[in-house]
């Protein structure tokens, strides 16, 4: 016997299901049957809530990036953080390791059967949080801190090169070549958003950590 749930509480728990064989036996070798055998409802009640598997993907990234953007947002109005200080702590909360209840899902995306989700996991980060440090570098600029002509799109592009270049599971990171790209990294940052050498250096240890 089904136990009625509310459509809000049934979408999560699909989700839920979904988030752990994706996880676990990896996305591509996850199928709509595989979903519906551990768990209670009918198919034509999975299509419901989603068309396809890759809209679970999407819907199971957005929750973490959500989330994300939820801290983020947090961070850039409190009113009693330096833009700096809101940079790195923007950047520090999207650090996996600082969610344990998150942390085996983005674990799991580096694996090669996941690649399609890691891959998408990346682009949303950069497209919803880009727009939040965006606003802290306008900050920076009305500050006298900061001198950019286009914030957004710089913000876009640092952010871009620097979830996909120090995703260990994209690039080598040993070590010391972490911390040459650490260094390159922080001195171009601070070249493109105009800011004196140094202001940002606190970066390098949150990339080492």
């Amino acid at each position: 016997m089904r136990i009625s749930k509310n459509p809000e509480e049934r979408k999560a728990e699909i989700l839920d299901v979904a988030e752990r064989l994706f996880t676990t036996k990896g996305y591509n070798k996850t199928t709509i049957s595989d979903i519906l055998d551990e768990i209670s409802v009918a198919r034509g009640t999975l299509y419901y809530h989603f068309k396809s598997k890759e809209e679970m993907m999407d819907a199971i990234i957005m929750r973490i990036v959500n989330a994300n953007v939820a801290v983020a947002k947090a961070i850039a109005h409190d009113d009693s953080l330096s833009c700096f200080a809101k940079i790195l702590q923007i950047l520090f909360s999207l650090k996996a390791d600082n969610k344990d209840s998150k942390e085996k899902i983005i674990d799991q995306l580096h694996k090669p059967d996941n690649a399609e989700m890691h891959q998408k996991s990346l682009v949303m980060t950069v497209l919803h949080i880009a727009p939040i440090l965006s606003q802290v570098v306008e900050q920076g600029v009305c500050e006298g801190v900061m001198a950019v002509e286009y914030p957004y799109e710089t913000v876009e592009l640092l952010l871009a090169s620097a979830v996909v270049i120090f995703d260990g599971g994209l690039f080598p990171n040993e070590k010391e070549i972490l911390t040459k790209k650490a260094f390159a990294f922080v001195s171009m940052a601070e070249a493109a958003l105009g800011t004196k050498k140094g202001d940002l250096s606190e970066i390098v240890k949150l990339i080492m950590g």
